[in-house]
This record gives structure tokens, sequence and C-alpha cells, in this order.
């Protein structure tokens, strides 16, 4: 039985006309399941018993909703969110004095391979659907009022999967969670993390979304580059700022560019200057991020002198960078740790 949150408001008004009903009636439907997140038919109380019995013969609804869920000494908080079909993907609520971010996924797994990241090792199984990305959303802002008593206030495509490679859905979940129809929530509050795709990154730009876009990049030296991230090899470094050029002409919106520091792999002056050269071609600033440990010996590291000498030379050079502390690591939720150990 198909899912109704595929049907979009003109095919729910159709299928109401078809039925004999008002079409009135498919947007107070399309209200309870993307602005109340609703996920029973039955609970919709201002239609008729007989209409909400009609509708359940036709649509079902498959949520995804938190199957358990692990706190942090540090109060960050990891869902391990079950889907209709049995599989299980990770979302987190980040909690600071002043916000709540989620940090939600997009795929079932990963369609990439970067070896620093827990969950580069999963198989890619699926796409999320729509409704799957919202359930994340609207399951964590209900978390931040219940456990800190505040509405959710960012969000982060940051979780398992890469977002441009599941783009329809990406997208048509931030209009959903954006419009006033949906859950109404800034979409300038919103982030979408890349690891690199040049084609998708102009796609995006071209949607007027008013989002904000960070690329995973980690090196600015193509042959580190592939070497930890080997997919990039498809995606040179060249083609990826072109890219980011032109979402800065089309959105007027800087580039986050997401950074750890390893060790023996580019902690050294020639790497530095890479990134100064890179950062220098688009309006753009850095944020380091604090590395977390998924086994891999050569990645675990971490260079805090070379880490500190980031910071002194970005800063000398005009560039903007934060370094960013790791968050709910002890519970695996951590950037590149969600690998579903929750889910065994």
């Amino acid at each position: 039985m198909r899912d109704i949150r595929a049907l979009s408001l003109d095919e729910l008004k159709d299928f109401f006309a078809e039925i004999g009903e008002k079409p009135f009636r498919a947007k107070q439907v399309y209200d309870w399941l993307w602005s109340k997140n609703l996920h029973s038919i039955d609970e919709m109380t201002n239609l008729s018993k007989d209409l909400r019995d009609k509708l359940s013969q036709y649509f079902t609804i498959n949520p995804a909703a938190a199957d358990f869920t692990q706190k942090s000494t540090d109060g960050t908080m990891k869902n391990a969110v079950k889907l209709h079909d049995g599989l299980t993907v990770e979302s987190v609520l980040i909690p600071t004095e002043t916000r709540t971010t989620a940090c939600v996924s997009s795929q079932v797994g990963c369609s990439l391979n970067c070896e620093f990241c827990a969950t580069a090792k999963l198989k890619r199984m699926r796409n999320l659907e729509v409704a799957e990305i919202v359930d994340q959303v609207a399951l964590i802002d209900r978390q931040s009022k219940e456990y800190f008593d505040r509405p959710l206030s960012n969000i982060v495509f940051m979780g398992m999967g890469e977002p441009m490679m599941n783009y329809k859905n990406v997208v048509e979940a931030i209009r959903k969670i954006t419009k006033p129809e949906g859950l109404g929530m800034s979409p300038r509050r919103i982030t979408v993390s890349t690891s690199g795709i040049p084609k998708m990154i102009k796609m995006l730009a071209d949607e007027d979304l008013k989002v904000k876009l960070a690329l995973s990049l980690h090196s600015a030296i193509e042959e580190t580059r592939n070497e930890i991230m080997p997919f990039s090899e498809k995606f040179p470094l060249h083609e990826i700022m072109d890219s980011l050029k032109y979402w800065y002409q089309k959105t007027g919106n800087i580039v986050t560019f997401e950074y750890c520091v390893w060790g023996g792999i580019n902690d050294n002056d020639e790497h530095i200057k890479a990134l100064i050269k890179y950062c220098r071609q688009v309006p753009s600033k850095v944020n380091l991020i604090q590395y977390n440990p998924i086994g891999e010996g050569k990645f675990d590291h971490r260079s805090i002198e070379s880490e500190e000498k980031y910071v002194r030379e970005l800063t000398k050079a005009g560039i903007t960078v934060m370094v960013r502390r790791s968050r709910g690591a002890d519970i695996d939720a951590a950037c590149g740790q969600l690998a579903n150990k929750t889910s065994d």
C-alpha cells in the first residue's frame, strides 16, 4: 500500500476529487502530514470517521521513528531511527547553551569511500525517502523541546550518506522542512555538507533554497585528497572550486570548508599553504574538526600542534577559522562515527 506522504498536494486534491470529496480536504490532510508530522490517519480529527476509513483503504503511513536513543555525558543524543523496511539510520541532537542542532542522515550507508569515516565502511543500501528525512528533523525537534525546553534551531545534513547522491529527495525534504505549510523552519539555519560533486553543487545553487553549503575538504593537495577520499579522483579540486564559485555567485553565501588535521598526512606547511591558496579563490571560512578515531591507525594521530599552526596561519592570511570540538564521541555520535552500532 502506498505511503500517503508520497503524494503532492495537487495529487491529494486529485484523489479527493476522484472519491467525490471537497478539494479543501487535501489541505487538511497535508497539514496533518507535514506541519504536524502526524503518523496516523485515524488521528486526523477534522476528517469524518468514514473519510478516515476510506483513506486507510488506499494509503498507509510508514513512519521513521527512534528505535533506540543514547545520551552522551555532554548532552548529545544519538537516535537509531528504524525505517519501515527494517533498515536503520542514525541521527544526532547536539545541544549548546543557545541552540540545538539536528544532524540528519540522507542514505542508509554511504555511496562514497572516505578512508577516515565509519559510515563509509557501510554498504549503501538505499536512499532515504523525503518523509524519512523530515521525520528525523521532527523527532529531534520534539526531543529538543522535551529535554532542553526549546525548539530545534539548526539542521546539518552531515549524518549518514552523501546528500548530493540523494539529491532530489534531500531538496524536497528541505522544502518540506522550510515551507510555512511544512515544519516552517528557517532555510538559513540549514547546512548541506558534501564531499564535493561539482555538478550537484551547481544544481543546488540554482534551487534558491537559501541554505548554507559545507565542503568536506581535508586536503587542498590533489594527491593527498585522493588517497584519503578515493572517490575524489573523479572530481578534481579545480572542478570543485569552479562549482563553489558558481555557488557563491548564485547564492551570495560563503562556503565552509570542513578540515581534519592528521599527523603524518596533512600536518605540514605544504598543506597549510595549499589550503590558504584554495580558500582565497572563493569567499569562505574553515572549520577545523576534531577527528574521532574509528580504528584506522593512520588516522588516529590527531596533530594538535599542527592544528594550532593551521589556526595561526589561516588567521594571519585573513581567513576565518573555527576549531570545532567533538561532541558525543563517547556514544559514537561524533563526526565520522555513525555506523549503526546501536542497531545490532
